[in-house]
């Protein structure tokens, strides 16, 4: 018994440290990367000729990425990272974190997050190899770093730690990642407060909890499901549509990038470009959207992301679930705002399938009020998007219609 007491006591203490180093790392560097894109998206604000800049930008990335030894890696490499405890080249770090600020600075339709799992895995990974931890350790502090950029960028620290091991592998999570993942998402989070950086919330009202209007969420689920699906299947067909179309990586970020100033010309506005968050502000907080804003979004992140620009799909799927939300909840008879911040959580799980980090996101975001109504959205949307996902080395390790191992890749 004494034994094994001392056993897990060093444990704790070897993941309390290594949380406690890969969430201050995660911390400072994500901090200067909320600033770097904060600035970014600014100076794009400011000076609108910048966007004609898109394709030389996208030129650059594909330049930087091909002389690193990066061509083609992104979120799925972090995944397989943890699957077959593959390494992560360190130049990864400051590839993603300088592409995606100049995707920003130069108008193309990305997020955050693909950054944050790819900046926070490859520190957590390195920081691994800094204290010695062997390969299923590295493995776990790899979540640590993913988990810590999370909750850095997003100020989200639950939804950070589930995400981040829910994602992996679907119906099948790593409780052994729980200790030093939440360490690393908290300290990483204490972190940004020090800078100023407000973590991210919503006002929202949730409308009593009746039997009718259950059912209307569940619909709003089922939408979600949908079109979710629709996201899933443009982003993966686009990107083989754009290898296909042009080969060459440097052609074909100068074609994407003129491709999206002549979206930009034709939809007439700017709320496409970036990450949009400004959009999903409106949508939860004041009920208000253009009917026609998910599918603009969706087209526009398409053709950036396949052209070879960085960033991440998860702010994008945030707007397109806000907005479609909130166009169809009037229909539905749910209040706009609030259908805005259904939508939201309930096509994130269809995407990614993850439904328990689906719920704590909805509930960090948006308050504890509506967790019914966020848990039955997202858990529609969950089962009846099938095995398509945005991450397709994402292993689902359990069917999703009965008790049955079935072990295969997102599709």
């Amino acid at each position: 018994m004494a034994g094994a007491a001392a056993a897990f006591a060093r444990a704790f203490i070897k993941w309390l440290c290594v949380a406690a180093a890969t969430g201050l790392a995660c911390g400072l560097v994500g901090s200067a990367f909320y600033f770097a894109v904060a600035l970014a998206t600014q100076l794009r604000a400011e000076h609108g000729w910048l966007i004609w800049l898109l394709p030389a930008g996208g030129a650059a990335i594909a330049l930087l990425y091909k002389a690193a030894g990066l061509d083609g890696l992104g979120t799925d490499a972090i995944i397989d990272a943890i699957h077959e405890g593959r390494k992560i080249s360190p130049l990864l770090v400051p590839a993603i974190f300088v592409s995606t600020a100049a995707t920003h600075l130069f108008g193309g339709s990305a997020g955050r997050e693909g950054a944050a799992l790819q900046i926070g895995g490859g520190l957590g990974q390195n920081i691994g190899l800094l204290f010695r931890l062997d390969d299923k350790d590295r493995r776990l502090a790899t979540l640590c770093g993913m988990s810590g950029l999370f909750a850095a960028l997003f100020g989200t620290p639950l939804t950070a730690v589930i995400f981040a091991l829910e994602v992996i592998s679907v119906g099948e999570i790593y409780y052994a990642g729980l200790v030093p993942c939440l360490g690393s998402a908290l300290a990483a989070f204490g972190v940004t407060r020090l800078f100023g950086i407000a973590p991210t919330s919503f006002g929202v009202t949730a409308p009593a909890l009746t039997v009718d209007m259950l059912w209307r969420v569940a619909l709003l689920g089922l939408a979600c499901a949908l079109m979710s699906v629709i996201l899933c299947e443009t982003m993966h067909r686009g990107e083989k549509a754009a290898r296909r179309l042009a080969p060459n990586g440097i052609a074909r970020a100068v074609l994407g990038g003129f491709l999206v100033i002549a979206l930009t010309y034709l939809a007439g506005t700017t709320d496409y470009n970036g990450a949009g968050t400004e959009v999903i502000a409106a949508a939860i907080e004041r009920g208000e959207a253009r009917p026609w804003a998910a599918a603009l979004k969706l087209l526009f992140t398409a053709v950036t992301l396949s052209a070879g620009f960085k960033g991440g799909e998860m702010v994008p799927t945030f707007f397109i679930g806000a907005t479609l939300g909130c166009a169809l909840g009037p229909a539905l008879g749910i209040p706009a705002g609030f259908a805005a911040a259904a939508g939201l959580a309930a096509l994130f799980c269809g995407a990614v399938n993850c439904p328990i980090a689906s719920v704590i996101l909805a509930i960090e975001l948006f308050g504890a009020d509506g967790a019914v109504y966020f848990a039955v959205a997202t858990t529609v949307a969950y089962m009846l998007s099938g095995y398509t996902g945005l991450y397709r080395s994402q292993k689902i390790i359990y069917s999703k219609l009965r008790a049955e191992y079935i072990d295969i890749h997102a599709k």
